[in-house]
């Protein structure tokens, strides 16, 4: 389908499970995964997510991919770093295209497909900046979030520097490819910052995977652990969480 925001018509793309039609009595959980338009990320999201539930890694969810258009302008808040206004002048409407996901997107989605109530957000790199962004703004928004390298130095490390607050919110998956600098400096406040009784999963993938590699190596891992099947054989086949967790699994 195809919806406008921020003045911009874009895809909505909706992939069902392959069983969907199939059981007409099961409902499933939704995984939103932004750049998630035909030529953006969503073939090989969802390929991978295909991949991770014919393993038994993870369960099979309904992929809703949400094209970005301007990706710093609707992923990214303000800035106040004059290089980054310099470089990307259009940045800084995060908050309006996150009203857009949840007042526009979410509840169409909710009212058409048969979905279980529970509903993740999925995003790397400046994506990766909004999902931990309404982790922490609106955090009742998804039931669990997975940030893949996200861009956490933008704005100076803002986002790593903000009051959480105590309180359990939904888990998050966070990931640190080798990007380095400001961005890894900024992932390191935020895992020190984040409440004692947070649940989250941090994989540690500096000496491994590049920032351009993060992606593709890592949502596997990010769908295991927020929507976790019951296999016992995935140790068997290397499938495990290889980061470092709190307060157990999505």
């Amino acid at each position: 389908m195809t919806l406008e925001a921020l003045g911009a018509a874009r895809e909505v793309n909706i992939i069902l499970p392959p069983d969907y039609a199939k059981e007409p009595d099961r409902r499933w959980p939704v995984v939103y995964q932004l750049d998630g338009a035909v030529t953006q990320d969503l073939m090989m999201g969802a390929g991978l997510m295909r991949w991770g539930a014919l393993w038994g890694r993870s369960r099979d969810a309904i992929i809703v991919g949400i094209e970005t258009k301007d990706r710093q302008r609707e992923l990214l808040p303000a800035t106040g770093d004059p290089a980054e206004r310099a470089k990307y002048p259009t940045a800084g409407e995060s908050a309006a295209f996150r009203a857009w996901l949840a007042g526009t997107v979410k509840p169409l989605i909710e009212a058409r497909y048969r979905h279980d109530g529970t509903a993740f957000l999925v995003g790397e790199s400046a994506a990766g900046h909004f999902v931990v962004e309404t982790w922490a703004e609106a955090p009742g928004l998804f039931t669990g979030y997975a940030a893949i390298s996200p861009s956490m130095q933008w704005d100076f490390e803002a986002l790593s520097r903000r009051a959480l607050g105590e309180g359990k919110r939904p888990p998050l998956y966070l990931s640190l490819a080798d990007e380095g600098g400001s961005t890894e400096t900024g992932m390191e406040r935020l895992l020190g910052v984040l409440p004692k009784d947070q649940p989250f999963c941090f994989s540690d993938r500096r000496k491994q995977l590049r920032h351009a590699t993060s992606l593709h190596g890592l949502l596997p891992e990010a769908l295991q652990y927020l929507i976790p099947t019951e296999a016992d054989w995935l140790e068997e086949y290397g499938m495990v969480l290889r980061c470092e967790r709190r307060g157990g699994e999505g």
